[in-house]
């Protein structure tokens, strides 16, 4: 990139006269041409293409070049760590800038001036496993990774001890949940990172991080190989973050933070109760409906069939009792 280009057509002469096209048109890119020559200034990514060259006069077409266009590697960026202690570590590496043409990476890992067998990750290209082929060794290891193109090569070469990048996964499955009538806890269990192997020779500790979501300060707890913890200082009513993240006991460094999970503490249901309002303070009146006709009608008593007798015959009896008299 940024250099002049000059294409040959052919093996034709130099005083032979011939046209060029790039993908199937006219060059318009800046250029000039000698005799079968093309000479592109100063290409860039624009410049990437098939180019063809046709001899004057009857246009028969004698080459075809293509041109891609980039740039030497640069010294890649390379970080070692093990999440499966003490089986073995891997690599990871990246160009700090594109290249823009394809560039290829090799790996070597030496120990003791030996060098170990290293296996290309499956699924990211950038990555290698190498097992440890010993436990606690205080030798060094060595790795050098070297992206090389057509253009060049540049190499990066890093040291380290086995303890030094021991880094577990975060713990999985983490869950949090309130306890029953104790609106201040959570409690909160966890699963250890399955990627690593022998949790009984190697254990693992774990560092434990909430907050409620008002306030932006985490309290921190930090437990010895326990997979669960009773948070016992929350805020009533308030919804928690939560994360836990994982180390060896004795070295490497802390994984990092676990996915974040959010819960509440028990809210204890208030004494259900009926709303109050205006109406509600008012002395309690009962209206009756309008009487009807066969209705008694307010503030009378009820009347029975022997008392209405009574009144249809009273006039006449009182009639009979003036008479015998």
């Amino acid at each position: 990139m940024s250099s002049d280009v000059t294409m040959q057509c052919g093996s034709l002469d130099s005083d032979a006269s011939v046209s060029w096209k790039v993908n199937g048109t006219d060059v318009k890119a800046q250029h000039r041409l000698e005799g079968p020559r093309l000479i592109l200034s100063q290409v860039g990514l624009g410049h990437n293409g098939l180019y063809s060259c046709f001899q004057n006069p009857n246009g028969e077409r004698r080459d075809t070049i293509y041109l891609h266009i980039g740039i030497p590697p640069r010294e890649p960026a390379v970080t070692c760590r093990s999440n499966t202690y003490p089986k073995g570590f891997y690599c990871s590496w990246h160009q700090m800038h594109p290249t823009y043409i394809p560039t290829t990476f090799e790996v070597d890992v030496q120990h003791v001036q030996r060098s170990l067998e290293v296996q290309k990750d499956s699924v990211h290209k950038n990555r290698c496993h190498v097992r440890f082929p010993e436990v606690f060794s205080s030798f060094p290891y060595k790795v050098n990774v070297t992206a090389v193109n057509a253009l060049g090569k540049a190499s990066t070469t890093i040291s380290f001890e086995e303890s030094s990048i021991v880094k577990p996964d975060p713990p999985e499955r983490v869950t949090a949940t309130p306890i029953r009538d104790n609106p201040r806890r959570l409690e909160v269990t966890w699963h250890n990172p399955s990627t690593w192997p022998d949790i009984d020779n190697f254990p693992l500790k774990y560092f434990l991080r909430y907050r409620p979501l008002i306030r932006e300060q985490w309290q921190h707890v930090e437990l010895s190989d326990s997979v669960s913890h009773t948070i016992t200082d929350a805020y009533a009513g308030k919804e928690y973050i939560i994360q836990v993240a994982a180390k060896d006991t004795e070295i490497g460094t802390w994984s990092d933070w676990s996915v974040a999970v959010h819960a509440t503490p028990w809210i204890v249901n208030p004494v259900p109760s009926t709303p109050t309002t205006e109406v509600d303070l008012v002395p309690e009146t009962r209206t009756s409906p309008i009487p009807s006709s066969k209705a008694p009608q307010k503030g009378e008593p009820p009347v029975g069939r022997a008392a209405r007798l009574l009144t249809v015959f009273s006039p006449l009896l009182l009639g009979m009792l003036l008479l015998l008299m």
